[in-house]
C-alpha cells in the first residue's frame, strides 16, 4: 500500500486548508485511515482517525471543532478539512492506513505511510 499526500500549503492564520491522501494498491476496503502531524524539533503526533466504514471519528483535543477527517473509498481517498488555522498546526501532515478496521490515535497502530505534505501557518 502507498500513500500520497497532496494539499499542503502556505496560509495566514483564520484560513483553511484541505489535505487529500490518495491509497494506491490497496485491493480490498480501505482500513482505518488517519491524519498525524510532526512539527520541527517535536514527536509525531496525532490529528485524527477515521474507522473503516467512516461513521466513526476521533480527533485530537488541539483541532477538534476545527479539523474534519472523511474519506472516499469509492476513490481510495482520505481527506483532513482544517479550518480557523492556528500558528501551532504549522507542521508536516501524514496520512496512514491502519492495520484495522478501527480507528486510532496510536501511530504504532498503522502500517503504512505517506511522505507527508507540509503547512505553514503564519501571521
Amino acid at each position: 500500500v502507498h500513500l500520497v499526500e497532496s494539499g499542503g500549503g502556505a496560509v495566514q492564520a483564520g484560513g483553511s486548508l484541505r489535505l487529500s491522501c490518495v491509497v494506491f494498491g490497496s485491493t480490498s476496503t480501505m482500513p482505518a485511515m488517519g491524519w498525524f502531524r510532526q512539527a520541527p524539533g517535536k514527536e509525531r503526533e496525532f490529528v485524527a482517525t477515521i474507522n473503516w466504514s467512516g461513521d466513526r471519528e476521533r480527533y485530537a483535543y488541539s483541532v477538534t471543532g476545527r479539523f474534519t477527517i472523511s474519506r472516499d473509498d469509492a476513490k481510495n481517498m482520505v481527506f483532513l478539512q482544517m479550518n480557523d488555522l492556528k500558528l501551532e498546526d504549522t507542521a508536516v501532515y501524514f496520512c496512514a492506513a491502519g492495520l484495522g478496521p478501527d480507528g486510532s490515535d496510536w501511530s504504532g497502530n498503522y502500517g503504512s505511510w505517506g511522505q507527508g505534505t507540509q503547512v505553514t501557518v503564519s501571521t
